[in-house]
């Protein structure tokens, strides 16, 4: 308050000052010596440096607070336990037992029995074998022949696991009894009269051997020869030789497939002439592919070339394929997009036909199916750690491929499989339009689910129809340990409409065929078990139990509900 007191007093005496000078009408002059040029500054402003003091009523001082700790003992009985680690409940580890014995009866006059045996001859050196039996004595009704079957296999194996390699041998013999049973309504007379021998039996023995390479260039490589036949003069021989091996390239490995594929054989007669019919033929293959890695990205690029000797014809071929696939993982295993096209020269013989279908005539031609391309694209994934999906499309293009047709009926039947009641093969430019998805959940090891269905539309060349091949396709598989003793599952299969041709005798030299849709069908297969100790089961299973006497083929219906029950006792030498 002084300082701007004294401020204001300096601004008065200023006016007044001036005031007086104003009023003086005369101005002295003079002279003014200037003796140097004014030069003004400025002083340099100094921060004050003052601390303020606070006097205020409101502020009071701070008393000082001074205190004591009194330290009581108190007294205290009580003594803290040591620790002790928690204990962990130990399940005594389950027994593996190494070899097993099952033996069941059913309805339907049906037995299964299996033997199978492992023996470690020493820490490097194990044998095996398999022995099963599965035999029914038929009864389908409205038949007027024989439907019974069996199936018998052996199979002897032996493997050497080295420092280097692994190597194993393996051979075996199969014999199995079918019956033609599938004569058509107004054949049955006829072949009544007839009395025709519908029994018709398959064999076949093999031996193979495969080698597996640790760090080599040549991965493994395989050698294989099947011998088949039946009872009708039929002998096919068959000899499979593979090898994988990584070319190195630069710094980089080009995975490479070589294969070589004989196949000869010979039918006693064919279907409407009294000459044996021979076919044969052999293929060299070569398939590479080079991978390429790129974060999510994997994509394999490479080609398919195989050359092809027709011993009967004398004809030489040389096909080129694709063979390139490609993987994103969009959201790691959440979402993975995929695709690619591939193609491949694909092998028929008779044995396979049979597998499929074992209602065949032993008259067939047989010659392999050129796959043009298989382009396929889809989306799979893990929806959680529990469960996985999986749906793609298909486009399928095959050249000359193998469709089973039912036989027509020879004006004067004399074979016992030429009453219209055995398939023959057919030829055709078949194209295939497929979708498929697929659903599986592990709730845990004790649950496990399976649901797959895949929708087919076909596109034939020369043929009416795509014979025998199904529009739909769905099944459902179920594990279920109940408890340490009870165990369950079920298999549910459905099997939408086929085409086949169907030919009606018109009573006198000739038949006219028609183009027949077989009925879809729908399979449940449920087994229920209990294990009465850690090496005695016994079980029980029912097949077909919507007793449904579907026609799988056309005029061969198949046993309806079936139930069949049975023990397994696990063992070791």
């Amino acid at each position: 308050m002084r300082k701007h007191l004294k401020y204001i007093i300096l601004f008065v005496l200023t006016l007044n000052v001036s005031w007086v000078f104003a009023q003086n009408d005369t101005i002295k002059t003079g002279v003014i010596d200037v003796v140097k040029p004014y030069t003004p500054s400025i002083s340099d402003a100094f921060k004050v440096k003052e601390s303020p003091s606070i006097d205020d009523e409101v502020t009071t001082t701070k008393k000082d607070i001074q205190y004591n700790i009194f330290s009581i003992p108190v007294a205290s009985t009580f003594t803290p336990a040591k620790g002790k680690a928690a204990v962990v409940e130990q399940q005594e580890p389950e027994k593996i037992f190494d070899n097993y014995a099952t033996l069941g009866v059913g309805t339907y006059t049906t037995i299964l029995g299996e033997v199978y045996v492992s023996h470690a001859i020493s820490r490097t050196e194990s044998f095996g074998g398999y022995i099963s039996h599965h035999s029914s004595q038929g009864g389908i009704e409205n038949l007027a022949f024989d439907d019974n079957f069996s199936d018998s296999k052996l199979n002897l194996n032996y493997s050497s696991n080295l420092r280097d390699l692994t190597w194993s041998v393996e051979g075996g013999f199969q014999h199995q009894t079918f019956n033609w049973y599938g004569v058509p309504g107004f054949q049955v007379e006829e072949a009544a009269n007839d009395a025709i021998a519908t029994g018709h039996s398959f064999y076949n023995a093999h031996l193979g051997s495969d080698i597996k390479f640790m760090d080599t260039y040549i991965n493994s490589a395989s050698v294989f020869f099947r011998r088949f036949g039946d009872n009708q003069g039929t002998g096919e021989n068959r000899f499979t030789a593979q090898a994988k091996v990584d070319i190195p390239i630069n710094d980089e490995e080009l995975a490479t497939v070589f294969k070589f594929d004989y196949l000869g054989g010979a039918f006693d007669r064919g279907y409407d002439v009294d000459e044996e019919l021979k076919y044969g033929n052999f293929f060299v293959g070569l398939s590479s592919a080079y991978e390429l890695r790129q974060d999510d990205l994997t994509v394999n690029l490479g080609a398919s070339v195989f050359y092809l000797n027709d011993r009967e014809s004398g004809d030489n071929k040389i096909y080129l394929y694709p063979n390139v696939t490609a993987t994103y993982r969009l959201v790691s295993d959440v979402l993975i997009v995929y695709g690619g096209v591939q193609g491949d020269l694909i092998q028929n013989s008779y044995y396979g036909f049979a597998g499929e279908n074992p209602f065949m005539s032993p008259t067939l031609f047989i010659q392999p199916t050129d796959q043009l391309y298989n382009a396929f694209v889809g989306l799979k994934g893990k929806i959680s750690s529990h469960m996985s999906y999986n749906f793609s499309g298909r486009y399928i293009s095959d050249r000359n491929k193998a469709l089973f047709r039912n036989n027509e009926i020879t004006s004067n039947p004399d074979q016992n499989y030429s009453y219209g009641n055995s398939f023959g093969i057919v030829y055709d430019d078949i194209k295939t339009y497929s979708i498929a998805g697929e659903l599986n959940v592990d709730v845990n090891r004790n649950f496990t689910l399976g649901i797959k269905a895949e929708y087919f539309n076909y596109s034939s060349d020369t043929e009416e129809e795509a014979w025998n091949l199904p529009d739909i396709k769905g099944s459902l598989f179920l594990d279920y340990q109940i408890s340490d003793q009870w165990f369950a599952g079920a298999n549910l299969y459905y099997v939408g409409e086929r085409k086949d041709q169907l030919f009606l005798n018109d009573g006198m030299t000739v038949t006219s065929p028609f183009t027949m849709t077989l009925d879809s069908y729908f399979d449940a297969n449920v087994h229920l078990g209990y294990h009465i100790t850690d090496q005695l089961s016994v079980f029980a299973k029912g097949n077909n139990l919507g007793n449904q006497g579907y026609q799988r083929w056309q005029n061969f219906p198949v046993q309806s509900i079936q139930f069949l029950a049975g023990a397994t006792y696990k063992f070791d030498f």
